[in-house]
């Protein structure tokens, strides 16, 4: 439609004006589930030295290699090796001796392999064996697992539990990450109330920001609600300029349309840096989208998003527009879900020149992941809240296609997963 700008063109947008945020250092738990911001190279070998993989005798193989039950070897123990107490250890095992070793504990030079306790009468000065054990046998060589010099963790990678142990074991207390993007969320309007308080007889509880937080968190940012603000445009530029100095990303809901009392556009139309006008999808047509000038850095532009007030359209818009730009923020991949298909279950209908997101549940394949079908919950209605919560994807229909019958295949966004 002529007079509306699309859904990409309107994301390409916000794309083009979206950057990774400066690379903070931080403490590797404080940086979980974070992107890594620089390349780590390992300064040291895993494991560090030759250790035993089991308790047990460190010995020469040569000297075990026709131990049997029938034929079992006995050598002296000329002391024990424990992990952590090299100084005290046996550091050179002859040949014809064996050394009692635990799990962890550096191998003695000329040792070659490990006899389990389990092939032993454990003893404390002389030990029979009664199972040979091969060269090289329970031993965890140094280097074997990263040798220095390894690439450990690419920049860009998302730091899990896993990534945050091998850091930590090659010595690393912190790590070069971009951080979580702090996120203003406000929602507008003088009918709003927040959960717990008495409605008035035309009042309704604000779920807009409890919504949008969530959805913030979820996407790795700071969610940071801002109390309800009324539909007086100075009152809404008031909470802005005390919070914006903290503040890396603003996302409002409502105030927006062509109504007498859309507070975010009035307030902002003047400042000249924000862009409002119609999008061609359905729920969600209303979008704002821009900067803001901070009052403590004027050459620090803040990201602003101006998303519907209806809780549909609110949700979708941040799903489409807010959670890429975020990502990006904190330069992690894909920016946007990944789509899939899947057969629908029921026929639906979609308004020409709109890309519609309708709300669906999906049914998984026996493999566990597959989607094989989605069904359509609720209506188009964009203050559907409750065919919201029951939904756990999105079915997309493109702006040039007005019907779908059953059974046939749709593209469908999981919601919750990459």
């Amino acid at each position: 439609m002529p007079d509306l700008r699309s859904v990409d063109e309107h994301l390409a947008s916000i794309l083009a004006a979206t950057t990774p945020s400066p690379a903070v250092e931080l403490p590797l738990l404080d940086a979980l589930d974070l992107a890594a911001a620089e390349d780590v190279v390992a300064t040291i070998r895993l494991p560090r030295f030759d250790n035993s993989a089991m308790d047990g005798y460190a010995v020469h193989s040569a000297d075990v290699a026709a131990a049997a039950d029938r034929a079992p070897v006995t050598l002296p123990v000329i002391g024990e090796i424990g992990a952590g107490q090299a100084e005290s250890g046996v550091h050179d095992l002859p040949p014809g001796s064996a050394a009692k070793i635990m799990t962890g504990a550096p191998m003695p030079a000329g040792a070659d392999t490990v006899v389990p306790y389990e092939w032993t009468d454990r003893g404390a000065t002389e030990v029979t064996i009664t199972r040979a054990a091969a060269p090289r046998q329970h031993v965890r060589f140094a280097g074997e697992d990263v040798a220095t010099g390894d690439l450990v963790v690419e920049a860009g990678t998302a730091l899990g539990p896993r990534h945050l142990g091998l850091l930590a074991s090659l010595g690393r207390p912190s790590v070069l990450v971009r951080p979580r993007p702090r996120v203003l969320v406000v929602s507008t309007g003088s009918e709003l109330r927040d959960p717990g308080e008495e409605l008035d007889a035309d009042s309704i509880y604000d779920g807009n920001s409890y919504l949008l937080s969530g959805s913030v968190r979820r996407a790795g940012g700071v969610a940071s609600r801002v109390g309800l603000v009324p539909d007086r445009p100075q009152a809404f530029l008031d909470a802005l300029a005390e919070r914006l100095p903290e503040t890396d990303v603003v996302v409002t809901s409502g105030g927006i349309s062509m109504g007498d009392y859309d507070v975010v556009k009035e307030a902002l139309l003047s400042v000249g840096t924000v862009w409002f006008g119609g999008l061609a999808m359905q729920p969600g047509k209303p979008q704002g989208f821009g900067h803001l000038v901070s009052p403590d850095d004027p050459g620090r532009r803040v990201p602003f998003f101006a998303l519907p007030g209806n809780p549909v359209s609110s949700y979708l818009s941040f799903e489409v527009f807010v959670r890429p730009a975020l990502r990006r923020m904190l330069g992690l991949t894909p920016e946007t879900r990944r789509p899939v298909t899947a057969r629908l279950t029921h026929a639906v209908t979609s308004p020409p020149g709109r890309r519609q997101f309708l709300r669906g549940v999906v049914t998984v394949g026996p493999d566990g992941t597959t989607v094989t079908e989605v069904e359509p919950v609720g209506g188009s209605g964009s203050h559907l809240v409750g065919d919201l919560a029951a939904s756990d994807a999105l079915i997309v229909v493109p702006e040039d296609v007005t019907a779908v019958a059953a059974g046939e295949r749709v593209t469908v966004i999981r919601l919750d997963q990459d």
